[in-house]
């Protein structure tokens, strides 16, 4: 990979990625907004995104999800064209200094899940209990289960295993109305509990459940 000098003091790589996060300041971003489509200064909204993905980058060491990214922030997914025309991938993440390597992964998910991404209203709101449980099931969608799980011990981007686990779970609703046990979960799927537990560590009933939109209240007695 070709590296460069840009502004003869930060290292970038062809495509004009910080290399090394920790050179990031807010020069950098000014001096990269142009090549992101943003035309004239960078404004409040633009700062207030940046800082938050910066912020959450250094706590975490990844870039937040998109969704949780610009829901935390009160703009809706047309925000992100105006704001950042080249994207979120080449244009917010690109300004903040996170470099293509922890970006890509963000990009990738939603290329997976463009059927369900394309098809999000703006702004969506979920009503939930007073326990953040959902009120109404049918509400449910990806991004809710991304939201949930952003402010939860779980990783921002849910990874196959975690999707497994509550697409099962959606689908058993759907089929029964109620929602699936544990042991059915791991039977099914041929997980242990344990492996379960770790990729849900406020549990199955606060965890996995309250991720698909269900609540252990939906678990029949018998």
């Amino acid at each position: 990979m070709r590296t460069f000098l840009f502004k003869d003091h930060y290292r970038v790589d062809t495509h004009g990625f910080l290399l090394d996060a920790q050179q990031w300041d807010e020069e950098f971003a000014r001096a990269m907004a142009s090549s992101a489509g943003i035309t004239g200064e960078l404004t409040e909204a633009h700062w207030k995104a940046l800082h938050f993905i910066r912020n959450t980058f250094d706590k975490m060491t990844t870039c937040p999800l998109l969704y949780i990214a610009f829901q935390k922030n009160d703009l809706g997914l047309g925000d992100l064209k105006e704001l950042f025309p080249t994207g979120y991938l080449k244009g917010a993440c690109k300004l903040a200094g996170i470099s293509y390597r922890e970006a890509k992964i963000q990009q990738t998910w939603i290329d997976e899940h463009k059927v369900h991404y394309t098809r999000i209203y703006e702004r969506k709101q979920y009503p939930v209990d007073d326990h953040g449980y959902l009120r109404d099931p049918s509400d449910w969608d990806e991004f809710f289960a991304l939201r949930v799980a952003g402010g939860m011990h779980v990783a921002h981007l849910l990874t196959d295993a975690h999707w497994r686990v509550i697409y099962f779970l959606r689908k058993g609703f759907i089929q029964t109305q109620t929602a699936p046990k544990l042991e059915t979960v791991a039977d099914a799927l041929g997980l242990s509990k344990d492996a379960i537990a770790g990729l849900f560590p406020d549990g199955f009933e606060r965890g996995a459940l309250r991720i698909a939109g269900l609540k252990n209240g939906m678990i029949p007695d018998v």
